[in-house]
């Protein structure tokens, strides 16, 4: 009876997170709140349908903890150092310096607020001094915030998981090592340096190891997922097992390791990552969030809502002010990062992990560090993804709606494009490998990219802050269906579109852009680089025209038939580009929207009147 509950446990919470997942993209919410909403409804606190110590047993704890490193590994695959050398000082100061300061204030408000004992007060800042990318990128996409604050934020959260993680694991051991009387100290000091050697020489062994095997191709590409999954698991376990609360530091040495190990192919191993992080983080939020004692919360009443204010009001403004004394940034940038920290998934896994060991030693004040933490994070991240878009408004540190176009190549279509574009109020930039396409565009005011776009440099490099669509529009039709194959996954397939060369018929079916690219086809089925090209040749020109009431699309049709190749629709007050993939793109447009087209040079004078 147990195991069938199980799998319809396993079965709902996969459906479940997959939906809330979506949803949350759909309604632009950070995923974590509604993956608490529903822990909270499914578990204890509401309906009672999901227990997670009673369908897991002695085996849930050993789940939560191989799936956190498995976040932990991926977040460090991102970090490479060459991008954090680069940053501004400050993001160094916020992850050390600044996170002490976050620990120590978030402690001492514990104590005298919730009356809690001086190292289980510790402990709780420890857990919560974390953000974590699980829970800033979503909210960076909303806000679409300048670069500057952009890469603060981003990889502050992706450094600070691994360091924080440490930080507690150093206070549980001194808690632990506290029991043993007055040679505790002594334990703690040797623990911590153990933990340390442990866990870097097993991480940076097993990444090096990693390193050589995908280095030499000793494994079939179809194997790499799986024996890196299981090598993380490994390394995690062995090292845990050699020094207890040692595995999540050399799973994320092991990830840095191997991110910035040369000449080593690791782009399809994130993407894995990236899909198996999104189902692990769904799962771990609903199990976790169903165990929460709600009652105890409750029972803390006001105590709970002032050690919350703390946290967003205190130490967050007083770690930035420590963090970002002598930098460039503006007083309204400084407002904004204090403003922006919500807590994630490795607060609440670590959280979980620590009460239950320190629940088993009788330690008071343990059953509270889950609530607590909890507390935290629906704080923060309900607080934050409410109030933050309308204050970074406000301090005129939000990028406007994203206006900016990628568009793959420099060539006469790109430029002629990228031309409208740039007139009527958005920002293309253009990118070629050849500087004599790119001089002709940087001589018309556009920006551009000098180097192929889907190169290692374009990835350390390109600035993407207000980008929001890709058009390949290159000469080069594998350049296109590669381009789009990466960038994909930076804008979604629902804003990457190719142009194909020429008509499918000449290529074949087995050449098609828009399958292989997964890409949407650009303007509609029938228009090639090489149609537009020749009639940019005779003349042809691109035209913006205004929708009325009196002048809607189908007189817009009627008048122009076949002479006019749609290519854009612009909202009213140019808010919004869409891209015309097909005549039917065009059914929905209204009043005050505007098309641009491709005219044929002798349909351009007469455009001119409208």
């Amino acid at each position: 009876m147990i195991s069938q509950n199980l799998m319809l446990v396993l079965a709902l919470i996969g459906i479940l997170g997959s939906m809330a997942q979506w949803l949350s993209w759909w309604l632009k919410l950070p995923s974590i709140l509604l993956l608490l909403l529903l822990g909270l409804v499914l578990g204890k606190p509401v309906l009672g349908w999901v227990n997670p110590d009673a369908l897991f047993g002695d085996l849930l704890f050993p789940i939560v903890s191989l799936a956190v490193s498995v976040i932990l590994f991926e977040g460090a695959l991102t970090l490479k150092f060459k991008e954090v050398k680069g940053l501004e000082s400050v993001v160094r100061r916020m992850v050390t310096g600044g996170m002490l300061v976050t620990w120590v204030t978030i402690a001492v408000a514990t104590h005298f607020v919730i009356d809690l004992s001086w190292p289980m007060s510790f402990l709780f800042g420890s857990l919560v001094v974390v953000t974590g990318p699980t829970v800033i990128v979503p909210m960076l996409r909303i806000l679409n915030l300048n670069k500057k604050l952009s890469n603060v934020l981003r990889w502050e959260g992706i450094v600070i998981d691994p360091f924080g993680a440490l930080l507690a694991v150093l206070v549980f051991n001194f808690i632990m090592a506290s029991q043993q009387g007055d040679a505790g100290w002594l334990v703690v000091i040797k623990s911590f340096f153990w933990i340390m050697a442990v866990g870097a020489v097993i991480g940076a062994v097993s990444g090096s190891l990693l390193g050589l095997i995908l280095r030499r191709h000793w494994l079939p590409d179809y194997l790499h997922n799986v024996f890196v999954l299981t090598l993380v698991f490994i390394t995690f376990a062995a090292s845990h097992t050699l020094a207890h609360e040692s595995g999540l530091l050399a799973v994320t040495v092991m990830g840095m390791w191997l991110a910035n190990s040369k000449n080593t192919p690791i782009h399809d191993i994130l993407h894995f990552k990236e899909s198996l992080t999104i189902l692990l983080i769904s799962g771990l939020f609903i199990l976790l969030a169903a165990r929460l004692d709600v009652t105890q919360l409750l029972d803390l009443g006001w105590s709970a809502i002032l050690l919350f204010l703390v946290v967003q009001f205190v130490a967050r403004p007083l770690k930035v002010w420590v963090s970002t004394m002598g930098s460039e940034l503006t007083w309204q940038e400084k407002v904004t990062l204090s403003w922006i920290a919500p807590r994630g998934i490795v607060a609440a896994a670590v959280s979980a992990l620590f009460a239950l060991r320190l629940e088993q030693e009788g330690i008071e004040g343990a059953s509270l560090m889950v609530s607590l933490t909890f507390m935290v994070i629906i704080g923060t991240v309900v607080f934050q993804s409410a109030t933050a878009p309308w204050v970074s408004r406000k301090l005129g540190v939000a990028n406007p709606e994203s206006k900016g176009v990628f568009i793959i190549g420099s060539n006469v279509v790109a430029v002629k494009v990228a031309e409208a574009l740039q007139q009527q109020g958005f920002e293309p930039m253009v990118s070629d490998s050849h500087w004599r396409f790119i001089q002709e565009a940087r001589m018309k005011g556009i920006k551009t990219y000098y180097g192929n776009p889907v190169s290692e440099h374009a990835d350390h490099h390109l600035d993407f802050i207000g980008v929001g669509k890709m058009l390949g529009l290159s000469m080069n039709n594998d350049l296109n269906v590669l381009a789009a194959s990466r960038y994909k996954t930076e804008f979604g397939v629902a804003n990457t579109f190719v142009l194909p060369i020429e008509e499918k018929s000449k290529n074949g079916e087995k050449h098609s852009v828009s399958k292989q690219g997964k890409a949407r086809m650009l303007f509609g089925k029938d228009e090639t680089y090489a149609k537009l090209a020749s009639l940019i040749a005779q003349g042809a020109h691109i035209k913006t025209t205004l929708m009325t009431d009196s002048f809607g699309i189908d007189e817009y049709l009627a008048k122009h038939g076949k002479n006019a190749i749609p290519l854009f629709a612009i909202s009213p007050a140019g808010k919004r580009l869409k891209v015309i993939t097909g005549m039917h793109s065009l059914e929905d447009l209204k009043s005050d929207w505007k098309v641009m087209s491709l005219i044929r040079v002798s349909e351009a004078p007469k455009e001119s009147a409208e």
